[in-house]
């Protein structure tokens, strides 16, 4: 429809592919935040949680709320980092190792079926008008215009 703004496309698909992966996770216990901390994580060296929030684009509370979860269902385990002693790293149990390489198949079924169903012409587009709109975003180039 004509009459759709962008920001309303980006937001419903976004929605929508949440709540996809939010439905799928549920099957295993999960969600998606966990599952996306899960592929974040670095699979053998541990990760150190300050790094964590950026790289997700998480808030902190809502990044501790999941890591506690995580921890509670034994997913991670926390350790002091050996380099700051102020520093927590996170490790992925293997238990953790198992529901990461779940989640990693999930997200590649995903990208495996866009990409049958999209040509990859129109992929390049969606990902380059992205990366735009991400850029515009970041250099504060939609308000802070002077008219």
């Amino acid at each position: 429809m004509k009459d759709k703004t962008i920001d309303y496309v980006l937001r419903a698909t976004w929605q929508a592919v949440a709540r996809m992966y939010n439905e799928e996770a549920a099957k295993f216990d999960g969600t998606m935040a966990t599952g996306f901390a899960l592929l974040s994580l670095d699979k053998e060296d541990g990760t150190p949680s300050t790094t964590l929030g950026p790289k997700m684009g998480m808030e902190a509370t809502s990044l501790t709320r999941t890591l506690k979860s995580m921890e509670d269902k034994g997913l991670i385990i926390r350790k002091k980092n050996p380099n700051d002693g102020r520093g927590v790293l996170i490790y992925l149990t293997e238990f953790g190792k198992e529901k990461r390489e779940l989640s990693r198949t999930t997200v590649l079924k995903f990208n495996e079926t866009i990409r049958q169903n999209i040509s990859e012409e129109k992929l390049q587009h969606f990902m380059e008008v992205s990366e735009i709109i991400n850029e515009l975003i970041q250099e504060k180039n939609i308000f802070n215009q002077e008219k």
